[in-house]
């Protein structure tokens, strides 16, 4: 098939594009490389693969190649909450206005999306209860809600040509590193300060890793016919997790690792909730890869990995 992956250079997508190209598909990656990546370095020989340097923005960069898309993947956004505060009108354009504009011009086509949606928009769950896909989206920060309004923009024009996964905050190590991201940065602070101090610390929310990720995507484009139409969570059924909790895993593979709650502050990210992911394990797809799996591989690559750019803020 002719794949369109938009941010393909990024975090999940340097992951996916290569996973595509190996399951004998043609990718097309438009990216602003707005973080000077070099994750596509190895794959710019593969004579399937095409790399546009554009804006996803801009509806004369995307058109040509939305036009011979068979799927198109929207990963091109400004990711996490405080990313999309200091940059308002950028999250806004690129994380609902673009996608909006995108579902409209493919209505009444036979065009497939997979779009990946943060399963922050369920904002503050309650208390013992697991958010599935039915429960009513609720978020909290703007990154959220662009990416919940970005959902519903699908479900109004193109539903039948639409998958929605809702993926839970994602872990791992990847050719475009993000150091931001919880997980990885709990561990590296563990393997390089030893100690990190915690806020509102019980809060919880659900984990995946990267490999799976890319995983859910190749599943859902392969099984869309029973899947179209429908949302789906996306994380680690065992791994709905407090802060505090994720910390006495990783010091279980980092034993010197100290940490302690903070008797005044909070956290900006008032995400709290749990997941259920049992709606796409009944679809057939599993994760591979667990939570310790993933902190074993971080904790090898912050033995040499030491790069402000591998942040998003």
């Amino acid at each position: 098939m002719n794949i369109l992956c938009t941010g393909g250079a990024g975090y999940i997508g340097s992951m996916l594009v290569p996973a595509l190209l190996e399951d004998h598909n043609k990718v097309t990656v438009i990216d602003t490389f707005m973080y000077r990546q070099t994750s596509l370095n190895y794959w710019c020989a593969h004579k399937d693969l095409t790399i546009v340097k554009g804006d996803v923005r801009d509806w004369r960069v995307m058109k040509k190649y939305v036009d011979v898309a068979d799927v198109v993947i929207p990963l091109a956004a400004l990711v996490g909450a405080p990313l999309c505060a200091a940059n308002p009108d950028a999250a806004k354009a690129t994380n609902y206005s673009a996608i909006a504009n995108l579902a409209a011009q493919i209505e009444g086509t036979k065009k497939i999306i997979i779009m990946p949606i943060t399963n922050s928009g369920y904002g503050i769950g309650e208390v013992g209860k697991e958010c599935t896909e039915e429960t009513p989206l609720r978020p909290i920060s703007l990154y959220g809600i662009t990416k919940v309004n970005a959902e519903n923009s699908l479900w109004k024009c193109c539903r039948d040509n639409a998958i929605s996964l809702r993926l839970a905050t994602v872990f791992g190590m990847s050719p475009r590193m993000r150091l931001d991201l919880l997980v990885n940065d709990f561990t590296m602070r563990a393997c390089r300060d030893r100690c990190v101090t915690l806020f509102e610390a019980n809060f919880k929310r659900n984990y995946i890793h990267v490999r799976d990720v890319v995983r859910a995507f190749l599943f859902a484009i392969d099984n869309f016919k029973t899947m179209k139409g429908q949302a789906y969570n996306v994380g680690l059924s065992d791994a709905n997790l407090s802060k505090l909790e994720l910390c006495e895993r990783i010091k279980m593979h980092v034993p010197n690792f100290v940490f302690h709650e903070a008797a005044v502050g909070e956290d900006p990210d008032k995400r709290n909730y749990l997941v259920s992911n049992e709606k796409i394990e009944k679809a057939g797809f599993r994760p591979a890869f667990s939570l310790d799996d993933g902190i074993r591989e971080l904790i090898k690559g912050f033995s040499y990995l030491n790069d402000s750019r591998y942040r998003n803020v």
